[in-house]
């Protein structure tokens, strides 16, 4: 592809190199690819839950849905399974710090340092995610779940309970 094209915006440009450099390097424990060979702003997901988590043996699906603006502003990822985790809303959409858009928190929850930045790659995102689900202990503080953090809190035997049984839920789905 000639520079001289310039009816193509940088974005799907590095949208495509990231997808070309997954698929010729995959990154252990997800994979990525178009919804729709035509449409390089939406992405389908698959993460392999993580050895040794409560996510072991799920294969867990989602979205990457990015914006016009990418990479001055996040993707938007939402799970297509169902999942049931303090920072993953009821509709499936992660709520993590570095997918908030950049700039200062205006709750105070966030550092500028740890949301969005233009830097960060779709890599760099699911490995957050994976991250995220790998983590013993899910952040309580800002919940995008309350039932979620609820039950962590009062009773963490029955929230394990329902992430295993969604996970075996997804491995037979698959």
């Amino acid at each position: 592809m000639s520079k001289s094209s310039s009816s193509t915006p940088s974005n799907t440009l590095l949208l495509r190199r990231q997808l070309a450099e997954l698929t010729k390097r995959p990154v252990e424990g997800f994979s990525a690819g178009l919804v729709d060979e035509n449409n390089l702003y939406e992405w389908e997901i698959m993460i392999i839950g993580p050895n040794d988590t409560l996510y072991e043996g799920g294969f867990l699906r989602a979205r990457l849905s990015f914006p016009p603006e990418y990479p001055l502003l996040p993707p938007k990822m939402r799970f297509l399974t169902e999942m049931w985790h303090p920072n993953i809303y009821p509709d499936g959409t992660v709520c993590i710090s570095i997918l908030h858009a950049p700039g200062e928190d205006q709750y105070g929850y966030e550092d500028a340092g740890e949301r969005w930045m233009p830097v960060h790659s779709v890599e760099s995102i699911l490995l957050s995610v994976i991250s995220l689900l790998s983590s013993d202990k899910p952040n309580l503080d800002s919940p995008a779940n309350v039932d979620a953090a609820k039950e962590v809190r009062t009773d963490f035997e029955a929230y394990k309970k329902k992430v295993r049984r969604l996970v075996r839920r997804s491995a037979e789905e698959f």
